[in-house]
């Protein structure tokens, strides 16, 4: 795409690999190694280089995004992923 515009993208997930950590011998053992993936060469329509920090917006099939407070700039926007789409389709296929 000539006119995106390069951004940084990150992918939160389940901070730990358990659900119920706290049940855990070693709670520090259960943390998730991919709690966070960063998508740093990410592009994305222009129009998004008009948003404010906080901005909340979704990225579609892929779930809601905030500018990130501290970070965002015009020139490398920020997007930090708050909320994950529900995924039925995978769910199914797994049956």
């Amino acid at each position: 795409m000539p006119h995106a515009v390069n951004a940084e993208v990150r992918l939160y997930d389940r901070l730990f690999s358990v659900p119920n950590p706290d049940r855990e011998d070693d709670w520090k053992a259960s943390l998730n190694p991919d709690s966070m993936e960063v998508i740093g060469d990410a592009r994305v329509e222009p129009s998004l280089r008009d948003l404010a920090p906080e901005d909340k917006v979704q990225f579609e099939r892929l779930g809601y995004f905030c500018a990130d407070r501290m970070d965002w700039s015009p020139e490398k926007p920020v997007f930090n992923r708050a909320v994950t789409l529900r995924d039925t389709w995978a769910k199914q296929s797994r049956k």
